[in-house]
C-alpha cells in the first residue's frame, strides 16, 4: 500500500551480481508525468478506478458484483501469489471486461532496489500466475508496491511490455491509524473521491482486506457515473 514518502531501507545483505541483466542502452524510453516516468493520468477526459493488492475472495467478489450492477469497468492491480491462489477471480475479472495490472509477486516495498534479475523474475512470475488462470489476459500495466517507482524499475517493466501506472488521487483507504474503520473510513473515502476527482484522474483504492472501501463505492459509483466516463485502462 502507498506510503507518504517511500524510502526503502537498503538491505544489509550483499546480493550476488546478476548473471543476466537488461542493458541500459536496450531499455525502452518512458515519459509519464508520475514518479520515474510512470503514468498518473488517463490522458483524456475519462476517469480510471484502480484497485490494488487483491484478489481477495470476499472483498474482490463484492466489488465485482458492485461494478457489474452499476455497469462500470475498472482496473485491478493484482499481487502474484494471490492471483495464483484465486484463479477463479482472475478469470472473472478478465471475463467481465476489467483490466489486469501486475502489482508484483509479494508486494516488496523495495522491489525497485533489487537487481535486474530479481525484478524480472518477480514481474514474470506475477504475469505467469495471471496467465495460468486467464490465458487470454492482456497485462499492459505494472504498479510498483507503494508506488515506489525507480527509473530502472519503470524501464524493466517496459521491457516486458508494461506501462508503469501511478495515480492522481489516493484515497488512503489503508491508513486506519488516521481514518479509523467503519463509518469514519467510509466517509473519508467518499469525501476524497467526490472532492478530488477530475477528468483524466486515476483513482487509487484497495480491495484486499478493505470492506470499508467496497461500502464507500456502493455510494460513489452511482455518484460518479453521471459526472464522468469511467473506464478500465485500455489493454
Amino acid at each position: 500500500m502507498p506510503t507518504r514518502s517511500p524510502k526503502p531501507k537498503p538491505s544489509t545483505t550483499k546480493r550476488p551480481t546478476p548473471t543476466t541483466t537488461v542493458q541500459p542502452a536496450k531499455l525502452p524510453q518512458t515519459g509519464g508525468s508520475g514518479p520515474a516516468g510512470s503514468r498518473r493520468s488517463t490522458g483524456n477526459a475519462t476517469v480510471a478506478l484502480t484497485f490494488d493488492d487483491g484478489p481477495d475472495p470476499v472483498n474482490t467478489t463484492r466489488l465485482l458484483d458492485l461494478l457489474k450492477k452499476n455497469g462500470v469497468k475498472a482496473t485491478f492491480c493484482v499481487v502474484g501469489f494471490r492471483a495464483r491462489d484465486n484463479g477463479d477471480l482472475i478469470r472473472r475479472i478478465v471475463a467481465e471486461g476489467h483490466t489486469i495490472c501486475n502489482h508484483s509477486w509479494q508486494h516488496l516495498m523495495d522491489l525497485g532496489q533489487r537487481t535486474d534479475e530479481e525484478i524480472i523474475k518477480d514481474l514474470r512470475a506475477t504475469n505467469n500466475a495471471i496467465l495460468k488462470a486467464a490465458p487470454n489476459a492482456k497485462i499492459k500495466y505494472f504498479r510498483a508496491p507503494g508506488g515506489n517507482f525507480t527509473p530502472r524499475l519503470v524501464a524493466l517493466a517496459k521491457s516486458l511490455g508494461m506501462t508503469s501506472l501511478y495515480w492522481s488521487i489516493d484515497t488512503r483507504d489503508w491508513e486506519h491509524s488516521v481514518y479509523g474503520h467503519g463509518t469514519t473510513m467510509v466517509n473519508h473515502i467518499i469525501s476524497t473521491v467526490k472532492t478530488q476527482t477530475r477528468p483524466g484522474a486515476i483513482v487509487l483504492s484497495h480491495d484486499n482486506g478493505k470492506p470499508d472501501t467496497i461500502t464507500a463505492y456502493a455510494t460513489l459509483l452511482p455518484w460518479l457515473k453521471p459526472r464522468f466516463r469511467l473506464v478500465a485502462l485500455p489493454a
